[in-house]
């Protein structure tokens, strides 16, 4: 019975995936085999945007002799991913625009509760949202036909303000990155078609209205605003606009007065605020400050745009309090460009033994422990480690912490517990920095409290 239950289980979910449902599975779910509830909503909870209004028979009813109960009943929807009181499905309202629209969407978005591009997707008639990893994207993308008139909405030196557009200027099919800010960078550069097309930016005239994600600025806007800004300059006479905003104001209306804390409102990007990480201040026996270099890019190469990211050169951290020091050069034709080598000034001690990606993986993994936090200074360091699933645990930024660093990168003082290695490389000056900075931090506790 189990095995009837789990094969029945699976063909629903991979036909959700398949963006198509199918009965043919239906006949294997009897009274006796139907899926718990829990397992319902785990097959329906895919990336799919699809929506499921009905299923042919009636799968969720209660077993034979029993009562349903008001727990059994879905506590989060399948559509907008918020819980059952917060839905805002109903409100979205349906807005006929003219100009067709394209949001590329980074898969780390794609279940998100405060994801905005969804509800873009449910509103306007003419939208399509793509969900894919970078790579999955750009090969999609690079063959899809798009308009002679199409235009990507992202900010530039080269982008033409929408609003100043005469109605012949305007953009007939319009592009849209959705995700955070460095989502939508990574976006931009992996995928080579979207560095192609005309460019057009808009000019916020008031701060966003986005208060419950992090924002670089105040003029940022979320991807709901900035489609709803960009749609209202290219085609001024369609109604409805006002009313998806509502919508957008009411969820996050709705958050707000449902939070147990402020932790989501955007207090960390106003002036003054210190978001100095607890872990930091509180006990740095689990702090690892790591810093690593990465492949050389190549430029030259036209290819290099769809191959993978570029992989870690070398990697050096340390365990603050105690020291222990972790060391590792990956093997990589980097390492053959005399040039990049002299800038990066490492020694033949130093590169010995190569790693391959998988040894370094091992080793890293072995280096760190369960309850550690790994402290780089930049986010393309802590990238380094995703592009090659080596996040073993969570990483800290140091850069964005609002404390400016007294110390500069050039500081030639070593801090104590790097004091028994000699090297003079570039990786380990930027690691010493780093550790500095986290020294800095440590002694400040008192004025940070």
């Amino acid at each position: 019975m189990q095995a009837i239950c789990t094969r029945g289980l699976f063909l629903i979910a991979w036909s959700l995936r398949q963006n198509k449902f199918t009965c043919q599975c239906l006949p294997l779910l009897t009274p006796d085999t139907r899926p718990s509830q829990f397992l319902l909503e785990l097959a329906l909870f895919t990336p799919s945007h699809t929506r499921i209004s009905r299923f042919p028979i009636d799968i969720s009813s209660p077993l034979p002799n029993k009562t349903a109960v008001e727990s059994d009943k879905p506590t989060r929807c399948h559509v907008c991913f918020r819980p059952q009181s917060l839905c805002f499905c109903e409100l979205i309202p349906k807005v006929a625009n003219q100009t067709d629209v394209l949001i590329m969407q980074h898969r780390r978005e794609r279940s998100h509760p405060f994801n905005t591009a969804r509800i873009v997707g449910q509103s306007l008639e003419k939208c399509r949202v793509m969900v894919a990893y970078n790579h999955e994207l750009a090969e999609r993308f690079a063959t899809m036909p798009l308009s002679d008139n199409v235009g990507l909405l992202y900010p530039g030196d080269n982008a033409k303000l929408l609003s100043d557009l005469a109605p012949e200027e305007r953009p007939k099919q319009l592009v849209v990155i959705d995700g955070t800010w460095h989502h939508a960078k990574t976006l931009f550069r992996d995928i080579p078609r979207l560095q192609t097309l005309p460019r057009y930016r808009l000019a916020p005239s008031q701060p966003g209205r986005y208060r419950i994600r992090r924002e670089p600025n105040e003029h940022a806007l979320s991807t709901l605003e900035a489609t709803v800004a960009a749609l209202s300059a290219i085609e001024p006479a369609t109604p409805g606009f006002d009313r998806l905003v509502d919508v957008f104001d009411r969820m996050i209306a709705d958050q707000i007065g449902h939070s147990k804390s402020n932790w989501r409102l955007n207090e960390t990007r106003r002036r003054g605020s210190a978001n100095v990480p607890r872990v930091l201040t509180e006990n740095v026996d689990n702090i690892v400050v790591a810093y690593g270099e990465q492949e050389r890019g190549n430029i030259d190469d036209e290819s290099a745009a769809n191959s993978n990211p570029p992989a870690p050169l070398f990697w050096n951290a340390v365990r603050m309090r105690s020291g222990e020091f972790f060391r590792c050069a990956l093997q990589s034709d980097s390492l053959n460009d005399e040039l990049f080598m002299n800038r990066l000034r490492l020694t033949p001690d130093e590169l010995h033994p190569l790693a391959s990606v998988d040894e370094f993986r091992e080793r890293w993994r072995s280096f760190i422990r369960p309850n550690d936090r790994v402290a780089v200074f930049h986010r393309s360091t802590a990238k380094l480690l995703e592009d090659i699933q080596a996040d073993f645990v969570p990483s800290i930024v140091l850069k964005s912490i609002s404390l400016k660093p007294q110390t500069k990168e050039d500081d030639p003082r070593t801090p104590a517990i790097l004091a028994n290695q000699t090297s003079d490389s570039r990786p380990l000056r930027r690691l010493a920095w780093a550790v500095r900075f986290v020294e800095e931090l440590v002694a400040s506790k008192s004025k940070l409290q």
